[in-house]
């Protein structure tokens, strides 16, 4: 990608120097426009499509837009009440610690902007690089904007790389004037972070039908509870008799005001074996809440903050209504009320869009990676602990079409030890393409995400999901299951055309397991009690966490023949032989991706750029 920076600038450079030697007090302000000249232009209001608060108040606004041409972000940050500079910026969870940051500071009388780093203690640097480009900054009533640039990868080893999947944005806020950047304590200021997709898939909207309804799944008139999060449960019910349908687009209803409040919501469909569920309006969490909601986990929607509205392709629709569909819904609220409001009443939830007008496929949502049972496990105190789940090639040889299926979407999931998470499609022992990848995954930012490009399955393929897992904060092993402090590591792959496969999943052969607990007895002191009476879990956490446990676990992980969950919609599998079956074998991986770095920019100070913004205050 060529750096625009070394284009050649047709602006009226000589009219500029008349002008500056006319009035001399303005040159400060006429410097912001010359790097505006120099830098590209900043794109329009109006073409910044994506749009998150970042922080709880909503005194922060982040817009951006995605250039994949030019391989750059723009962005677009709306500070509502300007005290003395802000920091923005990326890092790999959310820390200021060894953050990539664009910095506005001011000293009392002059402000500048500039691109920084902050080291291991969290102390700022600027940076010799300067890729944050500013391209402009205004008053309006509403505060003061600041335009920049960024593009994905800069090839500068202090700045991040912008990759598909999450990013963890941050933002601090300067109370007070600094007299430099190395005089600003990051471990002292307001501040917080927000996860985004920044890099969303530049994917055409489809027609929508003249026949097309829409049907709101609100929770009405919430008090949100004055605590940090909660998650609110809200059970809906579709209309007697009503027929089947296709939902072929859907977006977030989010009360005007809670926009920082509301941080992503589902919409669930319940189990068809009952007749009917309770009506309930209240935490996820509580006693009353009625054992039976606990069926209701068919995905029909799913939103989170800062994601726009989901259009199914237009071959396709996910069925719902009609005969075996059950007309119970339960819609999950996630609010995330860090400043502990009181009295905020909200009614937000996730608006339908269906159509009688059936589409030639319906679409179908699969499960891929590991089964929910504790014959997986993480030892504590790991940091970059990987586990993987199989959908072989014996299953996908057994249920999918000849034509094969196409994967338009995915929403990845673990709990709360989930650092990345991947899915490979694998044909013929090669590694053909990534399905979806997030190597900065967050368990507290989960949404169904549209894929840049449809992938096509065929049967006799492999899909293959890799999860990393830190442990580092816990003194036992974690095995997976259902609790939120157990694990899993799931997929769950949006395709067309349905098929009867809905579960395509593997976990260790049990008796291999049985076999790591009796080697672990010989080789240690410490009895690891193997009575028939004592659970998994409970086998794995009297293990002595050492060295040569831990790696032959993950060696047993690595070589250990599979039990392969190759299920119906009916949680019965497919006829067949499924226990012992050998892990794929890969002979090929897919390279790591290069990132394309700009060309390096010429020499220059590594100097902030003065902006006039007059005299800031508190």
């Amino acid at each position: 990608m060529q750096d625009s920076r070394s284009k050649p600038c047709s602006c009226p450079s000589l009219k500029l120097r008349e002008v500056a030697s006319m009035y001399f007090t303005m040159v400060a302000a006429f410097l912001v426009i010359l790097v505006v000249a120099l830098q590209g232009s900043a794109p329009r209001g109006s073409e910044f499509p994506y749009k998150v608060p970042l922080d709880p108040q909503g005194l922060l606004e982040l817009s951006w837009n995605v250039s994949y041409p030019e391989q750059a972000v723009h962005f677009q940050l709306l500070i509502r009440e300007l005290q003395f500079g802000l920091l923005f910026g990326m890092s790999d969870r959310g820390e200021f610690e060894n953050a990539d940051l664009a910095v506005l500071w001011s000293d009392g009388h002059n402000s500048y902007f500039g691109d920084a780093w902050s080291d291991a203690k969290g102390q700022l640097h600027m940076d010799s690089q300067q890729d944050y480009q500013l391209l402009g900054a205004r008053r309006a009533p509403e505060g003061l904007y600041l335009l920049f640039r960024r593009a994905f990868s800069t090839c500068d080893p202090k700045d991040y790389l912008i990759e598909d999947g999450t990013v963890h944005l941050i933002y601090g806020i300067l109370e007070k004037p600094v007299r430099s950047l190395q005089a600003i304590n990051t471990s002292a200021l307001p501040g917080g972070l927000q996860r985004v997709q920044l890099l969303k898939p530049n994917i055409s909207i489809p027609e929508l039908p003249g026949d097309m309804k829409t049907m709101e799944i609100t929770a009405p008139d919430v008090v949100i509870p004055s605590q940090e999060t909660t998650y609110w449960c809200y059970m809906a019910e579709l209309p007697a008799g009503f027929p089947k349908h296709h939902i072929i687009m859907y977006e977030p209803v989010v009360t005007a005001g809670n926009e920082a409040l509301v941080h992503h919501m589902e919409v669930f469909q319940c189990a068809a074996e009952f007749d009917s569920f309770p009506h309930y309006n209240g935490p996820c969490d509580s006693k009353m809440k009625p054992e039976r909601l606990n069926f209701c986990r068919h995905v029909l929607a799913a939103w989170a903050m800062g994601a726009q509205a989901f259009y199914y392709p237009e071959e396709a629709g996910l069925a719902f209504g009609g005969p075996g569909s059950s007309r119970y819904l339960r819609l999950e609220i996630h609010y995330h009320n860090p400043l502990v409001f009181k009295g905020r009443r909200d009614s937000s939830g996730i608006r339908l869009y269906y159509t009688a007008t059936l589409r030639p496929h319906d679409a179908g949502i699969m499960e891929l990676g590991l089964v929910y049972t504790p014959v997986m496990a993480i030892p504590p105190g790991e940091d970059n602990f990987m586990l993987t789940g199989y959908c072989t090639d014996k299953c996908t040889q057994l249920a999918l079409p000849a034509a094969g299926i196409r994967i338009f979407a995915s929403q990845l999931h673990t709990h709360l030890a989930g650092r990345k998470v991947v899915t490979v499609l694998a044909r013929d022992g090669r590694e053909r393409q990534v399905v979806n990848a997030d190597g900065h995954y967050s368990p507290h930012f989960q949404e169904i995400r549209m894929l840049k490009e449809v992938v096509a399955v065929f049967p006799g393929d492999e899909l293959i999901t890799t999860c990393t897992y830190n442990t580092e904060d816990r003194s036992r092993a974690t095995v997976g299951g259902f609790g939120i402090l157990e694990e899993m590591c799931v997929n769950y792959v949006h395709y067309y055309p349905q098929t009867q496969l809905e579960l395509c999943k593997s976990a260790v052969d049990p008796g291999y397991l049985h076999r790591y607990f009796s080697l672990v007895n010989r080789f240690n002191d410490e009895e690891v009690c193997m009575c028939p009476q004592v659970s998994v879990p409970q086998q794995f956490y009297s293990i002595p966490w050492n060295t040569f446990n831990r790696d032959v676990l993950k060696s047993l992980y690595g070589f250990a023949p599979i039990s392969m969950h190759c299920n119906k919609s009916s949680a019965v599998r497919f006829p067949g032989e499924w226990e012992k079956q050998p892990l794929p074998s890969i002979t090929e991986r897919l390279p790591e991706p290069v990132p394309r770095c700009p060309p390096p920019p010429g020499p220059q100070p590594a100097a902030p750029v003065p902006l006039n913004l007059g005299q800031l205050r508190r």
